[in-house]
């Protein structure tokens, strides 16, 4: 059939012509596509954190533009393309949200932009160098929780209006008696003494140690929507450490297991909180027991001034809590102990499901179980007048913060 060979011939020259003529287009010009990143200096460790790629097509023409970035293998992406029909010299944004679940470093390689005109040729740029950007723990919550603790925000965003039944004073000195002091300061020695009336002058005392103890032994291995308990703690000991420092306390920070890991002596300093945040970068928890014993002596001897504690821990069972009470009870004889422990949000789902099988009876009993002795584990903490906070991970700094200003409203340290 000549005339279909013709045509044939005649299309083949046309795809060649064509396709040829795109090749061109797209390899020759010196100025072709350009991408650019624009990605925070560090990560937020388990908060959403906005990344974007600024394309530009410096093209004369219209292209079809694919963008494929590489990324961390933390995050596992694979399928993440930004596909666009550009116009001649547009820039268009493309914003994305990344939620790493691990501290660390994550490394992107480089970027790759495959262009077309009409669809016959792809030409693949590749660009951006390959950068690594350290996941630090949540300083987003810093700045998230930074006005919950002032009072006009407190219901807004769940925190609970405590009324002050008292301060803490400290003895500043011996004045003459003025109208207007209060009766019940009048030095009836100093009185008796100087012949007129004499009362005691006191001041509010400040800058009071607060220090976040946190547990790094097996029990902190725990994950919760893909963070570990490790986490949740470290992202809310920042959190109370900033609005510590806010409240002209001093922040510190100690970590344990088997030993004391890490010592921040509490302090006002400008760079406290860098100093802390830089500490927990890094750390880990093993597969050990932790030794409370060792960190009541270290505490003995290293915290002379009585300091809030707030000790983050997990024990699932009451005897696990026994073997560290007499510690805790000795500890608590110095300074005000807070212990934190983790409400099992997966066991609560197991027990509100309905069960279908013996099986699913058995689960639920086990699980009943276990908030059983959690229950127990709080009532006997509070005999010994050692302050809790039990509550899921997800909801620990609100917690932390309410507990906080509470003992700050009733005078307890």
């Amino acid at each position: 059939m000549p005339t279909f060979f013709l045509a044939a011939k005649l299309l083949l020259i046309a795809f060649v012509v064509i396709t040829s003529a795109e090749f061109f287009l797209l390899y020759l010009p010196k100025k072709s596509v350009f991408v650019e990143r624009n990605y925070p200096e560090r990560f937020s460790n388990g908060d959403e954190n906005l990344l974007e790629l600024i394309a530009e097509n410096k093209y004369q023409f219209p292209l079809y533009i694919r963008i494929i970035e590489e990324f961390p293998i933390q995050f596992q992406i694979r399928d993440l393309q930004f596909k666009k029909h550009f116009k001649s010299n547009q820039s268009i944004k493309f914003d994305f949200k990344l939620k790493p679940t691990e501290r660390g470093a994550y490394k992107f390689g480089v970027t790759n932009i495959f262009i077309s005109f009409l669809g016959l040729v792809e030409r693949k740029i590749t660009t951006n160098e390959p950068i690594e950007i350290a996941c630090y723990p949540s300083y987003l919550q810093l700045k998230q929780f930074q006005l919950y603790s002032t009072a006009q925000h407190q219901n807004q965003f769940g925190m609970k209006r405590i009324r002050k039944i008292g301060t803490n004073t400290e003895f500043e000195n011996i004045k003459n008696y003025t109208i207007g002091d209060e009766y019940r300061l009048i030095n009836w020695k100093a009185t008796a003494k100087a012949n007129r009336l004499m009362v005691n002058q006191f001041q509010e005392e400040k800058s009071q140690p607060v220090y976040s103890i946190i547990d790094l032994g097996r029990t902190m291995r725990m994950p919760f929507d893909g963070l570990k308990l490790l986490d949740y703690a470290i992202n809310s000991s920042l959190v109370i450490a900033n609005i510590s420092l806010q409240k002209n306390e001093k922040a510190g920070l100690i970590t344990f297991n088997k030993n004391i890991q890490d010592h921040i002596v509490a302090d006002r300093k400008n760079h406290q909180m860098q100093l802390i945040l830089e500490k927990l970068y890094n750390v880990q928890t093993n597969y050990l027991e932790s030794d409370f014993g060792k960190l009541y002596a270290y505490i003995k001897r290293k915290l002379t001034q009585r300091s809030l504690l707030f000790v983050y821990t997990n024990f699932e069972t009451i005897d696990a809590l026994e073997r560290q009470l007499p510690y805790l009870k000795l500890i608590k004889k110095s300074h005000v102990v807070v212990l934190i422990l983790f409400k099992n949000s997966e066991l609560k789902k197991l027990t509100t499901q309905k069960a279908k099988t013996t099986t699913d009876i058995y689960d639920q009993t086990i699980a009943e179980k276990f908030n059983y002795d959690k229950e127990l584990i709080i009532n006997r903490l509070h005999q010994f007048g050692i302050l809790t906070i039990y509550c899921e991970p997800k909801e620990l700094s609100i917690n932390l913060i309410n507990k906080y200003l509470e003992i700050k409203a009733r005078g307890l340290f």
